[in-house]
């Protein structure tokens, strides 16, 4: 079966847009799970401009549904994931200037680094997954440094489908089945995420490999029309078609 985990983020972000308390992103993580959701995915960003701390203290102790907590590979945010303990842990590259992560995290670069970073959040039970594009030198640097997942980065493949672009939108797509294989076999669990649609999700819920997508931005936006509940019940449907 195909797993689906909701991204809370911008129910944080209408949040701090007025400093109230609501929308509330624990309620939000509530109604996802009623809807369908397999997971919970919140990025602590550094400048936490949406997820913030006390939103992570609220997930840890009020989820039935584990936590994929995103984060840069800091030292602040291992020692935030080390005292928490969730589920998962995807670390993401970070740039404060970025509107949204921009690209995947640069594994073969900084093996070493990476490598000692991941191993006490692995000690600790966290499945630690890096958000990666689908180049084979970043696949199979994630598999020697210990990784259980790798995330891939679908943002172009969107892109290029909102814009009309339909060449580069289909060998990108190939790019991520051809990574999505090499992934698995190295052992890797596959997932993929960004930029997910309805009408985008299908090709990438369609690769045997993808174990997860998550999805986050769309899914916040479609519930202003027609409720969170019934978004990620249709992105469910759209999935577990285009799967079967």
């Amino acid at each position: 079966m195909l797993r689906l985990g909701v991204n809370i983020d911008h129910v944080a972000t209408i949040r701090n847009a007025r400093g109230t308390p609501w929308p509330d992103p624990l309620r939000a993580a509530r109604i996802a799970e009623e809807a369908g959701a397999d997971g919970i995915t919140a990025h602590l960003r550094e400048d936490r401009r949406h997820i913030s701390d006390a939103d992570i203290d609220a997930l840890m102790d009020g989820l039935r549904l584990p936590l994929n907590l995103e984060m840069a590979a800091t030292a602040e945010m291992q020692t935030i994931a080390l005292r928490h303990r969730p589920h998962a842990v995807c670390l993401v590259p970070e740039k404060r200037e970025e509107r949204t992560t921009e690209g995947g995290l640069d594994v073969a670069g900084n093996e070493n680094a990476l490598a000692h970073y991941i191993a006490p959040l692995r000690d600790a039970g966290s499945r630690v997954s890096l958000f990666i594009g689908h180049s084979p030198r970043q696949i199979e640097a994630a598999a020697r440094i210990g990784a259980a997942v790798v995330e891939l980065h679908t943002g172009a493949y969107c892109d290029y489908d909102t814009e009309g672009r339909m060449d580069e939108r289909d060998a990108e797509l190939a790019g991520l089945r051809e990574g999505a294989a090499l992934a698995a076999s190295l052992g890797l669990e596959v997932h993929a995420g960004h930029g997910l649609t309805f009408d985008t999700v299908g090709p990438i819920a369609a690769i045997p490999e993808i174990m997860e997508l998550n999805i986050g931005h769309f899914l916040i936006a479609e519930s202003v029309f027609i409720g969170l509940g019934p978004a990620i019940e249709e992105m469910r449907r759209r999935m577990d078609e285009a799967r079967r």
